[in-house]
């Protein structure tokens, strides 16, 4: 049984009540994990320590002593893939396969940072022979990062490299269902002999993230996770005005025109919803196909279906796992099931899979549900589970109408081979990424984040790394003179 600890100041400690919470195996529902469970109080402690490295030793730490870190982190990552790996598919119920991708990801977000912060100098601007005039960028200060629980380690990564090689300080703050991968993270920092106070993990539940937005020893809060959580961090963040990053989901159409390739969107279609069991931000679970070719597409689908090989994801044959909590699990049925009464076909799907070896954990069968309209819930709310929702359009206006009447604006993808199309959809579509002819991939060199309801700011790629700091302009006269103006 794992027994897990909080992180705070430099040390391993039991939290300030001694509370722990059980963490559970999607797949089997049984208890794997006791979690430290800290509370507002062991928020406060990691603050502190954190304020006080930042205003301390960590504010004198140089541009290459930070990209020399990431690296060794990413160093860390690749040597210790394989248990991170297992603890991610063990707690969030992904397959192995998906796991080991995630930390190769995770490796390379810290190289790609690491040489981010390495040619980070500044920019010299025109000014009088005199003077020196720089533009500078420096690290906000104290930054609580709060972490979800369907890429736990992944996330923290888009969070925790830029933070660092800015050169903050920083208290994580993992999703209280999945904390293995981040504890065991933390482990890894440890090893590294950071000055005390530089990296903080505080486990526990909603309140601990509520300590990080209120507090004014907070410079900056990134989280990604539920919108209705994102609005109470947005507003608690306003107390001391400090600066937020919030990314929270969307409502992704995957839009596929007659003139598409249908081989790969078919294939596409799949991947792009139950991919993680369609527990991605970015999941393509709104299909929207052009009329002409609608029924032969949803029929391919329907025929794909059945041969998904649904199960632990330590199998190697398993190709989706079950979702990860048992809310999850109600909490897409009762959309299944809303969609069946206001008139969707369900297809495929739309309930556990039959035999003894579902008989516990979260399973789910994967689902097609067709003839949905755009003003169906099912149509309009995220769904994060192996659902797809395929709805028809009839013309290029009405299919980018209907995909930008949305709240959301996190991703999208259009399918076709006509590339004036592709370009007119791509500039017109209100969404933080537009795919034309692919799903789902991403670089650390690019931008991630979404328009509306999907979000603030954007994490990854250059602007990744600017997030976590403060633009200074940096004036120097070298020859002042009396100007000899006021009263001379």
């Amino acid at each position: 049984m794992i027994k897990t600890q909080l992180y705070i100041d430099g040390q391993w400690r039991a939290p300030l009540e001694n509370a722990s919470r059980e963490i559970v195996n999607p797949a089997l529902e049984e208890v794997i994990a006791q979690a430290a469970e800290g509370t507002r109080a062991d928020a406060r402690l990691a603050i502190a320590a954190a304020r006080a490295a930042f205003d301390g030793p960590w504010r004198q730490s140089t541009i290459r002593e930070r990209a020399k870190l990431l690296n060794r982190i990413a160093e860390l990552v690749d040597r210790d893939a394989d248990e991170l790996a297992r603890l991610e598919s063990l707690n969030t119920g992904k397959t192995l396969t998906e796991s080991k991708t995630d930390m190769g990801d995770i490796a390379a977000t810290f190289r790609y940072f690491a040489g981010l912060v390495a040619a980070e100098s500044g920019a010299v601007n025109e000014a009088p022979h005199h003077v020196i005039s720089r533009t500078l960028r420096e690290p906000v200060g104290v930054c609580g990062l709060i972490t979800p629980w369907n890429y736990p380690l992944l996330q923290a990564a888009w969070k925790i490299a830029p933070a660092l090689g800015a050169g903050n300080t920083v208290i994580i703050k993992p999703s209280n269902l999945t904390p293995l991968t981040t504890w065991h993270f933390t482990r890894l920092i440890d090893e590294l002999g950071l000055p005390p106070g530089v990296f903080n993990l505080v486990s526990g539940g909603a309140e601990v993230g509520a300590e990080l937005a209120e507090s004014r020893d907070v410079d900056l809060v990134s989280f990604t996770g539920g919108a209705v959580a994102g609005e109470s961090i947005m507003k608690a963040a306003t107390g001391n005005f400090k600066r937020i990053g919030l990314e929270l989901g969307g409502k992704n159409p995957n839009i596929v025109f007659a003139d598409a390739d249908l081989d790969a969107a078919v294939d596409y279609a799949l991947n792009a919803a139950f991919f993680h069991a369609g527990q991605v931000c970015s999941a393509g679970s709104r299909l929207m196909i052009e009329d002409s070719i609608y029924d032969e597409f949803v029929a391919r689908l329907a025929a794909r279906l059945p041969r998904i090989v649904i199960g632990n994801g330590f199998h190697a044959e398993t190709q989706m796992g079950p979702v990860q909590s048992a809310h999850q699990h109600e909490k897409i049925l009762g959309l299944v099931q809303a969609g069946i009464a206001e008139g969707a076909r369900l297809v495929y799907g739309g309930k556990r899979p039959a035999g003894e070896v579902y008989a516990r954990g979260f399973w789910l069968e994967p689902t097609l549900l067709a003839d949905v309209r755009p003003d169906m819930r099912i149509a309009k709310e995220e769904i994060f589970g192996p659902v797809i929702t395929a709805e028809r359009f009839v013309s290029e206006e009405e299919a980018l109408r209907a995909a930008n009447d949305t709240p959301y604006g996190l991703a999208a993808a259009v399918w076709t081979r006509d590339l004036d199309k592709a370009n007119r959809m791509s500039r017109a579509l209100r969404f933080g990424t537009v795919w034309v002819n692919d799903y789902h991939p991403y670089f650390p060199e690019a931008p991630w984040g979404g328009y509306k309801a999907s979000g603030i700011g954007r994490e990854l790629a250059r602007i990744g790394l600017d997030e976590y700091t403060e633009l200074k302009h940096s004036y120097i006269n070298l020859a002042p003179k009396a100007m000899g103006w006021f009263g001379a």
